[in-house]
């Protein structure tokens, strides 16, 4: 049988010959690339707007200067219109798939002074009860945004009973916590202020604390209309945690590739009839070449995606569905965690914890919602087992009957596919005490 060939000049106008080309650039470089992006202008007398891509590390990099931040290089900052523009944020490549999922409260929009200010609250250790805790001692850049250890450690070296979840990709996330209890990241921001094991806080106590601080009280006073409150304390941090999104992985420049090979597969030896194609084909291969993947781990990605089911759960552009699942982890103990159950109320909801992204999963073990699994090795060998049989397992759980190789794949992919770059983040200048 001939060959479809790619010569459209016969049989297809040209305007459709240009559709197709633009139609198949929003399917391997995502829908950011086939749309030219536009800066958005503010409504007459409204606010002032700005297009910016998270990851930009002019967002997260601090207030310019050296030391702790002074009142009036605080003063200089906030005294720049630019600051204070609601931004219109695109997501990396790759990542950018999930931009119908991004999630900004109307009521709480991203600003670059809104950031900073986060940026502040996040890494200051001012808001727990014995100036110790911050954020960032549970959810550390240099460990994943997460904690190397079994559970987070509190004031006075109190621990709980969950592992410390990430912190990064929060944009396109509602509920937070391992159960979902908190409705937003607002919501969730203060929450461990108050908690007796985690900051030791009181809500009243961390708003006297920042009020005395005059870096802060200013930030606050030109950041929001009602100025400090602790309400407006998660509105920032919040903002903050949403800038922190994942770079472009190997797997985000391999897969476009791959599409487009499968898509061309009969047609390959005639792009050099549609130039346009070859060119973006060219692009695809220099790209995945830069940012390569090694057999097993491009193994491993086809596993994810097929035989071992990653997908799922660990489902779309994030590899997450966002949602509560039992997979046995703990329901053997005396005591088992009762999860997503407890929010509820409902029995289906049992043992379910929420499901964490795959993105950049080998920097942020130990693993589940319990820290139980300290490997990815760990890990893969609990889903290939089905997860430990209980009345309300997830009907996702199968018994997957992968070969050792298999399992070395899909933690090759884990590691190499899915690991990338974070933004450039200031974490030690924050205000002086005067």
């Amino acid at each position: 049988m001939m060959k479809t060939r790619l010569n459209f000049d016969c049989s297809v106008p040209s305007v459709f010959r240009s559709r197709w080309v633009v139609l198949f650039s929003s399917l391997v470089f995502g829908a950011s690339s086939a749309v030219i992006a536009v800066a958005a202008e503010s409504s007459q007398g409204g606010p002032a707007t700005a297009t910016v891509s998270l990851g930009d590390p002019s967002l997260t990099a601090g207030i310019p200067g050296d030391g702790p931040l002074t009142l009036e290089q605080a003063k200089r900052w906030l005294a720049q219109p630019e600051n204070h523009a609601i931004l219109d944020v695109r997501l990396p490549r790759g990542l950018d798939a999930a931009t119908g999922n991004i999630y900004i409260p109307e009521d709480n929009p991203m600003t670059r002074a809104k950031i900073e200010l986060g940026r502040q609250l996040y890494f200051d250790t001012r808001l727990s009860s014995d100036n110790t805790i911050s954020c960032a001692s549970c959810h550390v850049p240099e460990q994943g945004w997460g904690a190397n250890t079994q559970f987070g450690v509190g004031v006075d070296g109190q621990t709980g009973n969950r592992n410390s979840p990430v912190s990064f990709n929060r944009i396109l996330s509602r509920h937070q916590f391992h159960d979902g209890r908190a409705a937003t990241l607002e919501e969730q921001a203060v929450g461990p202020i108050a908690n007796p094991i985690e900051m030791g806080n009181t809500h009243e106590v961390c708003v006297q604390t920042l009020s005395s601080i005059p870096v802060y009280q200013l930030e606050f006073d030109h950041v929001f209309e009602d100025g400090l409150t602790i309400e407006n304390v998660g509105r920032a941090i919040a903002t903050f945690e949403r800038s922190v999104v994942t770079g472009p992985a190997p797997y985000d420049y391999y897969a476009p590739l791959a599409t487009f090979e499968r898509t061309f597969a009969d047609d390959l030896e005639y792009l050099d009839e549609e130039p346009e194609l070859a060119e973006q084909y060219a692009k695809l291969k220099e790209d995945a070449a830069k940012n390569p993947m090694s057999e097993s781990a491009i193994r491993g990605m086809e596993l994810t995606f097929g035989k071992a089911n990653c997908t799922a759960c660990h489902a779309g552009a994030n590899f997450t569905d966002e949602q509560f699942h039992n997979l046995g982890v703990g329901r053997d103990g005396e005591d088992p965690d009762l999860g997503r159950f407890v929010v509820t109320n409902e029995e289906k909801d049992r043992g379910a914890f929420k499901t964490p992204t795959m993105r950049n999963v080998a920097d942020s073990g130990p693993y589940m919602h319990d820290g139980s699994q300290k490997t990815l090795e760990e890990v893969v060998e609990w889903y290939d087992k089905g997860g430990h049989p209980n009345p309300w397992l997830s009907d996702k759980m199968k018994v997957l009957k992968l070969t050792e190789g298999e399992k070395a794949d899909l933690v090759a992919f884990m590691v190499e596919g899915l690991t990338s770059d974070f933004p450039v983040i200031e974490t030690g200048r924050l205000p002086a005490d005067q």
